[in-house]
């Protein structure tokens, strides 16, 4: 009852933010200096170490610094998880090819919600796909139920009985924390790369 009691709280919670993001006015431009972020203060993120797709591990500590846009998703997804990402590295790299010096500042990481077939060589192959510099990482069950919990994302994986393929239902969330890991914006995944590099342009600094 506790575990359906807290799913529920995770997903009224991110519909929350979801609409909090709708509803907030949006800077002209870069926005203003005193501009406050959509998720200021919000409890999303933390500590973790996974996987990443050449077998390494790495905790969060290793992206102190930088900016970074998370999304949460598989690489068997059969529909949304592709179009997502490549909505969101088109908006990167747009962004990027604006100011070259966001590829310093900003790092895209995707983490996979399916550790069972999404090895580090399978991601590896996958995130290659949308974007050079995109970290792809995954863990044990434990350690990916563990960071989903901290990032507001709920995931369920469906089974048919007698069959080895299954789909993996989960939160569709892309993310822009700061460079000491606080949450600043959703990205609109769902919007065109450029309503993607507005965004990024307007937080990152």
């Amino acid at each position: 009852m506790n575990n359906i009691a807290n799913m529920a709280k995770m997903i009224l919670t991110a519909g929350f933010l979801t609409l909090l993001v709708a509803c907030s006015a949006a800077p002209d431009g870069n926005g203003a200096a005193d501009a406050e972020p959509p998720l200021a203060g919000a409890q999303i993120g933390g500590t973790f170490t996974l996987t990443n797709q050449d077998g390494v591990r790495m905790s969060e500590d290793e992206f102190k610094g930088k900016y970074r846009i998370i999304y949460f998703g598989y690489s068997y997804c059969p529909d949304v998880c592709p179009i997502d990402l490549s909505n969101l590295m088109l908006g990167l790299k747009l962004a990027e090819k604006g100011d070259p010096a966001l590829a310093e500042k900003v790092q895209p990481i995707f983490i996979s919600v399916d550790p069972e077939r999404d090895t580090p060589a399978v991601l590896k192959q996958y995130v290659s796909a949308f974007h050079p510099r995109l970290i792809g990482l995954t863990g044990t069950p434990e350690e990916i139920a563990a960071v989903a919990k901290k990032y507001l994302i709920i995931y369920d994986i469906r089974k048919d009985e007698g069959s080895s393929e299954y789909l993996v239902d989960h939160s569709r969330q892309a993310y822009l924390f700061g460079p000491e890991g606080e949450p600043l914006a959703l990205l609109p995944f769902d919007g065109t790369p450029e309503d993607i590099a507005d965004e990024i342009n307007r937080w990152v600094k």
